[in-house]
């Protein structure tokens, strides 16, 4: 097993493991925090995710987020062309389960957007660390659709503090985030 797979199984073990009223409280926290960054109340077209498992709940963010008027694009894996294409919501009875059961968008064709159309990216991972790096799931969706950013957007990530490590391996084409909130604060990423 190489370094990467062991820390996600070591990290998604541990996530795993918070009991459920923790769980919620550490969610209030983190959403709090979130709700008032300046990066979210400038923001106007929010790429979410739909949380999955025990991720960090995003169905808080993402109603408030419709509630303020502002756009909501969410993934749909295209297992096809191993990609993920962009939608928006307007609501979250448009989510239906999709791929590995995930939540995902299902609306007309003409709601699909492009990931340049969105002025903020909130992206899941199963560790971090205070660089920013980012340890996905292992399939490489999120780094192939933020590489084809033409323009700097803040991509921040959600976690729970027993997501953060003292140092990820990272290679050329990981996209790193600039800042991750946690029930413990926010980690503004030094990109070095």
């Amino acid at each position: 097993m190489d370094e990467k797979s062991r820390i996600r199984q070591q990290v998604l073990r541990k996530r795993d493991s918070i009991d459920p009223a923790t769980r919620k409280a550490k969610d209030l926290l983190i959403i709090e925090k979130f709700l008032s960054l300046s990066e979210f109340e400038r923001s106007q077209a929010i790429l979410f995710f739909a949380s999955f498992r025990s991720e960090v709940s995003t169905v808080p963010l993402i109603e408030e987020a419709l509630r303020l008027g502002k756009r909501v694009v969410l993934p749909s894996v295209d297992p096809a062309h191993k990609e993920l294409r962009l939608y928006e919501i307007k609501g979250l009875n448009e989510l239906s389960p999709g791929y590995m059961s995930i939540p995902e968008p299902v609306v007309p064709g003409e709601r699909e957007r492009d990931i340049n159309d969105v002025t903020l990216a909130v992206v899941p991972g199963a560790a971090f660390d205070s660089r920013g790096n980012r340890l996905g799931y292992g399939a490489g969706f999120y780094d192939r659709l933020l590489s084809r950013l033409k323009r700097q957007i803040p991509l921040i990530a959600i976690a729970y503090e027993e997501q953060i490590v003292d140092s990820l391996p990272s290679e050329p084409h990981d996209i790193r985030v600039h800042m991750i909130v946690t029930d413990k604060g926010v980690i503004a990423c030094r990109l070095i």
